[in-house]
């Protein structure tokens, strides 16, 4: 992972990156995320983290313009439950799920990189491995051997 980039929150609901002296937008937060960098927001006044509430409004804003995060029948158990279960299943479960997710497409996605290679690679390695084999002349019509001296033998010529 890269740096964490420490934002700062007014109460005016701004956030501002003290290290390019710039307000920043949730937007432009989440690309910082996907930029591969952790983002840590200090209320400016109490300096009281809030990263958890600023993510959680990404994470909704996203949702909101896609128009749905968990079906409704989910949020209405979460809802029932109260939110330490939800808190807890995060915790426990979901984080550890995802991580384990994006391994394996990491592993599936090498694969299918060495899989691409090694068929690019292809036409090289068999011209190389029958190169030295005599069954090479018979696609190589210019050759002695070729397939028009081979007509020739059989026609008497």
């Amino acid at each position: 992972m890269g740096e964490t980039v420490i934002l700062k929150k007014y109460a005016s609901r701004r956030l501002y990156n003290p290290e390019n002296s710039s307000y920043v937008t949730l937007n432009q937060v989440s690309d910082i995320i996907r930029g591969g960098n952790d983002v840590q927001v200090l209320d400016a006044k109490t300096g009281e983290d809030v990263t958890a509430f600023i993510l959680t409004q990404i994470v909704l804003e996203e949702a909101r313009n896609k128009n749905a995060l968990l079906p409704v029948p989910l949020l209405h158990l979460i809802i029932r439950s109260g939110g330490t279960v939800l808190q807890e299943f995060f915790e426990k479960h979901l984080s550890d799920a995802i991580n384990s997710y994006l391994q394996l497409k990491q592993t599936f996605d090498e694969q299918f990189r060495r899989w691409l290679n090694m068929g690019m690679n292809y036409s090289d390695l068999t011209r190389t491995v029958m190169k030295g084999m005599p069954l090479t002349d018979i696609f190589s019509p210019g050759q002695p051997d070729g397939p028009q001296k081979a007509a020739k033998k059989k026609k008497g010529g």
